[in-house]
């Protein structure tokens, strides 16, 4: 609503919160608007989904339009999203509307196929009596691919080309930036549907971290924000070891389990120099410091492989694990005892060496201080003091103690989301995605929860009275195709989330296809398409019968009625013929019929479909047979003239109001010499339409053509002069 701006030090609005209560300040939306002040007028007004329209006004008049330059705009209309109040703040941030769009349609497909093969096994579901989809063997591993087509659709933290050449001072590899959506879909995959990593669930929440510990928190710090402090600081350090940043950096990695960052900072120790090489002190040092780097790049790691450039030791039985684990271990006591440190004359290095050690060795308190975030420190208790977890055991009390020691602010939505995840709890888990992510992700994420959780399938699926029958999965269906019909880009995929839900579903589809704009004919086509490929005939009809109207009432009389054709209407193909019955009747002169011969041409041959019109496209044939007789073009013009009368006249759909001038037009034909065209029957039949005619003149209701006053006289004459002749003609 519009309203008179106040002056309170620029703020339109001023806000205050309720007396007695320490309301959180309302999230301030800054409006890039380009108009110089002052602003006199600013009006607000709701646009398609959570878009808001505000238009901000220069006072008028001509001491203001006088004093300000030709560049200067006297108003603006600025699109305000409102996305972000919903909570969805990180995804907004991250990924631009273009990008948002090309996920929505990219991930169409595997949800349309994922229904499919869901359909199909419900149908065989209910032949084998079977509770639900879930309990098919292969339905896990259908969602798990539907998982990994949405998760590459999302993009890959390791899909930047390697550079040709790479600095070997580097810490951090160069990567695709993550986004919060691609990290929280990984974490659902990982703890709701791949099945095969059971067995090594630790590990793969160690790699997660490694690729996401960046979004986290962007308040507090994480390990990847000191190593990319660190890699910065690192370019102007000649000795690095006597920097207490390089020694954080190294216990901060190895507590994450990044052992090939580890291996590789080690290596920038001043021992390796080469100038060093002679020097026995240094060479002591550099023997301690590789037998670090040797334990960390041989620490044993219970997972089936390693990704391209990692290191560790990999074991894929528990027995092998636990026996090369023990060994491991004893190797890090042994050189933590070995007399190696008392030739290390270097302090700090001797001390940064110890303290990795120690974090190998599972200390708490060293572990304690290297993390930052409480999810890194929950994911060092499965690398050093509870390696041998196996699935969700004692994970949320691990949890919960990790944040207990290292509470953090400023959280992004993913910590909450694993909370959710940890405690078993699916209610969470949405509320999360819901709050943080946004419908897109709510909508393809519950086929994740659902896949081997009961208690989820049940919640999801289960018709709620209070929702009006609907169940939480088609609620949140029908909220994200609504987010898409309400843009002119993205309306197209709604129908396929329409389609899925069998409650009210198909009737918001036909409320969706019967909203869409009918200017364009290819909006039209495209609409028609979708109500063919969801079989919704009424639809297409009523579709076609609205654009037929609307091209009418614009004067696209031809478009009109080839819509109304397709919709076989033949009450408004009747009345149009009624109308143009009307016209032509009042009016039968050549330059009026080629008026209107142009819309007959567009009828097509199909004159069945074209209800009254029929007796126009006959009328058409007479008038172009009857053109050529009278230019003598061809003999047999004049004979198919007569017989094209002959029809129009015994045809009952011929209007009265053309009996006259069909006959008109024909006095000429009719007094043709030396032999009569028509014979005494034909005659007989136009004599006997002529006195009806010229009974019907006594009704008040009459239409009278612009014909001559003797046209009457002419025909009737010339009609006898036929019968006579006709008459002296028979045999």
């Amino acid at each position: 609503m519009p309203g008179m701006l106040a002056d309170s030090g620029g703020a339109i609005v001023p806000f205050s919160g309720e007396r007695n209560h320490a309301a959180p300040p309302p999230p301030v939306r800054p409006i890039r608007h380009g108009v110089a002040p002052p602003i006199f007028r600013v009006f607000v007004s709701w646009s398609s989904g959570n878009l808001l329209q505000v238009a901000c006004l220069r006072p008028p008049g001509p001491e203001e339009a006088g004093g300000r330059g030709a560049e200067e705009v006297a108003g603006s209309v600025v699109e305000v999203n409102l996305a972000v109040a919903s909570g969805s703040a990180e995804v907004e941030e991250e990924i631009d509307e273009a990008e948002m769009r090309r996920i929505e349609y990219g991930s169409v497909p595997a949800f349309a196929l994922l229904q499919s093969r869901k359909n199909a096994l419900a149908d065989a579901a209910a032949m084998q009596r079977m509770h639900s989809v879930s309990e098919h063997a292969e339905w896990w591993q259908y969602v798990l691919q539907y998982s990994k087509t949405i998760g590459k659709l999302l993009g890959s933290p390791d899909s930047l080309p390697v550079l040709m050449i790479e600095d070997p001072r580097a810490i951090l590899k160069v990567r695709e930036r993550p986004t919060s959506l691609k990290a929280a879909w990984e974490l659902l995959e990982i703890f709701y549907v791949d099945k095969n990593l059971h067995s090594w669930l630790p590990e793969r929440l160690v790699d997660w971290l490694a690729d996401y510990d960046s979004l986290l928190t962007k308040t507090d710090g994480t390990v990847y924000c000191k190593l990319s402090d660190f890699q910065k600081k690192l370019i102007n350090l000649q000795v690095v070891e006597n920097d207490p940043d390089y020694w954080n950096g190294l216990s901060a990695a190895l507590s994450v389990g990044w052992l090939d960052v580890v291996v590789n900072m080690l290596r920038f120790h001043g021992s390796y120099q080469l100038d060093q090489m002679d020097n026995r002190e240094v060479l002591d040092r550099k023997r301690l410091v590789e037998a670090v780097a040797v334990l960390v790049s041989t620490m044993p790691r219970m997972r089936p492989d390693l990704p391209t450039g990692k290191l560790g030791q990999c074991c894929t039985s528990r027995p092998d694990f636990i026996k090369a684990w023990e060994k491991w271990r004893g190797q890090v006591s042994k050189l933590e005892c070995s007399a190696f440190w008392i030739q290390c004359g270097h302090q700090k290095t001797r001390d940064g060496l110890k303290n990795l050690l120690h974090i190998m060795m599972g200390n708490i308190k060293d572990l304690t201080a290297a993390t930052s975030h409480w999810l890194e420190l929950f994911a060092s208790h499965f690398l050093y003091i509870r390696p041998f977890t196996v699935g969700f055991e004692g994970m949320h009390h691990l949890a919960q103690k990790c944040i207990q020691l290292k509470p953090s602010f400023g959280n992004s939505g993913l910590t909450g989301l694993l909370n959710g995840i940890l405690s078993e709890n699916p209610e969470v888990v949405l509320a999360e995605c819901t709050r943080k992510f946004g419908p897109w992700m709510v909508t393809h994420t519950m086929e994740l929860l659902a896949a081997d959780n009961e208690y989820a399938d049940i919640m999801l699926h289960e018709e709620r009275p209070n929702f009006g029958g609907l169940s939480i999965e088609e609620l949140h269906r029908l909220v994200y195709a609504q987010v898409l019909s309400s843009h002119s880009l993205t309306w197209q995929i709604a129908p396929t989330y329409l389609s899925s839900c069998l409650n009210q579903g198909l009737g918001l589809l036909e409320i969706l296809l019967l909203k869409q704009p009918i200017q364009d004919n290819r909006q039209v086509l495209k609409t028609l398409e979708l109500c063919r490929l969801y079989e919704l005939e009424n639809v297409s009809t009523n579709i076609m019968k609205i654009a037929g109207i609307y091209h009418w009432k614009h004067g696209r009389k031809g478009t009109g009625v080839y819509w109304f054709q397709q919709a076989h209407d033949k009450v408004r193909l009747d009345r149009i013929a009624q109308q143009l019955f009307e016209r032509i009747g009042k009016s039968v002169a050549d330059d009026n019929f080629k008026q209107w011969e142009g819309l007959l041409e567009l009828l097509g041959s199909d004159i069945g479909s074209a209800g009254g019109l029929e007796f126009l496209h006959r009328y058409r044939d007479f008038k172009r047979s009857l053109q050529q007789a009278l230019e003598g073009r061809t003999g047999e013009a004049a004979r198919q003239t007569v017989e094209f009368l002959i029809q129009l006249m015994r045809n009952p759909s011929t209007p009265q109001c053309f009996w006259l001038p069909l006959l008109h037009d024909s006095v000429r034909l009719l007094n043709c010499k030396p032999c009569p065209l028509l014979n005494v029957a034909e005659t007989t039949l136009l004599l006997n339409k002529l006195q009806e005619l010229s009974m019907a003149k006594l009704r008040p209701d009459f239409c009278t053509n612009h014909l001559p006053s003797h046209a009457l006289s002419s025909v009737r004459l010339a009609l006898a002069s036929n019968l006579a002749r006709a008459i002296l003609e028979e045999p």
